[in-house]
């Protein structure tokens, strides 16, 4: 089980690739685990946003589960961790205790619509999901459930003995500061184009989309950072963000999925419905953009 001493580094949401039917891809989905094994990530998140949770059918993904946790153990121990998207408490409940059953180190749970609930109700959801038995990550997408949870809502989920941190997704670098500064858990980053600003605050890692591509360098950035090479980390992750605000020039994981597409890291950019696939203008861009450097 992933515990709060364990959670740090850069972890990556790994793409749910499929084929030019729709279906899973899961010689892709292997392949593209082995490639970031390989290149010296510390966790590894399975049906996040960025593998288009709310598409995938519990049946898949027990699959997905089942061949990531193949897939490290052919390689080397990180944390296995699972995105849970469902619609209610009691689903949550479940799914959590299905990736638990499968294998999972710890959950990735967003938290609930803010539109649909009050921040007392989103602090019961989460005393609730203590029944799962794993270890949980509050996630905080204010651009997906529709504003950030008030500070005080998250220092009471953060001080629940099951949850053992937190991906901070508001794109408030000041709310970053304030809250890993406060909080004895780790916080991570959950907003690409702030990783290196959020180390800076005291983050303890990021959670990146990202990093599906060009992974060792931001786990560079982590580790040059960790070392006190500050300078350095920086001048890297400074390289990266042309990447970086390409990848999130669309809606995610649209520019993501073509783009590993495009380097043969997986056979398809299909994306399922209501999700659309890459522009021509943003592989118009991405031409203009990366032509002649090192992420051609």
């Amino acid at each position: 089980m992933l515990s709060e001493d364990t959670l740090h580094g850069v972890m990556v949401p790994v793409v749910t690739p499929f084929d030019r039917s729709g279906e899973l891809d899961i010689q892709s989905f292997e392949e593209l685990i082995r490639r970031l094994m390989s290149k010296g990530i510390h966790g590894l998140i399975v049906n996040g946003t960025a593998g288009e949770s709310p598409m995938i059918e519990s049946s898949e993904l027990e699959i997905l589960i089942a061949a990531a946790r193949q897939a490290i153990a052919a390689s080397r121990a990180i944390p296995l961790i699972v995105g849970i998207d469902a619609s209610n408490t009691s689903a949550t409940v479940r799914r959590m205790a299905q990736a638990n059953s499968l294998g999972a180190d710890a959950a990735l749970v967003a938290a609930p619509d803010s539109n649909l609930t009050s921040q007392q109700a989103v602090i019961r959801h989460f005393q609730a999901l203590a029944e799962a038995d794993l270890p949980m990550i509050l996630c905080d997408p204010p651009r997906r459930t529709g504003g950030a949870l008030d500070e005080e809502t998250v220092r009471v989920i953060m001080g629940m003995e099951h949850v053992i941190g937190l991906k901070e997704g508001s794109g408030n670098i000041r709310r970053m500061f304030r809250l890993a500064r406060s909080m004895s858990k780790p916080v991570l980053c959950g907003e690409d184009e702030l990783f290196f600003a959020s180390l800076c605050c005291g983050a303890k890692g990021g959670i990146l989309a990202s990093a599906n591509l060009d992974s060792e360098q931001f786990v560079q950035v982590y580790e040059l950072f960790r070392a006190g090479k500050i300078e350095e980390s920086h001048q890297l992750f400074h390289q990266l963000l042309p990447l970086v605000q390409f990848l999130f020039s669309e809606p995610t994981p649209a520019p993501l999925m073509w783009l590993l597409s495009q380097r043969g890291y997986i056979r398809s950019d299909r994306l399922r419905l209501p999700m659309a696939a890459v522009s021509c203008e943003a592989g118009r861009k991405h031409i203009r953009l990366f032509q002649g450097s090192m992420w051609k």
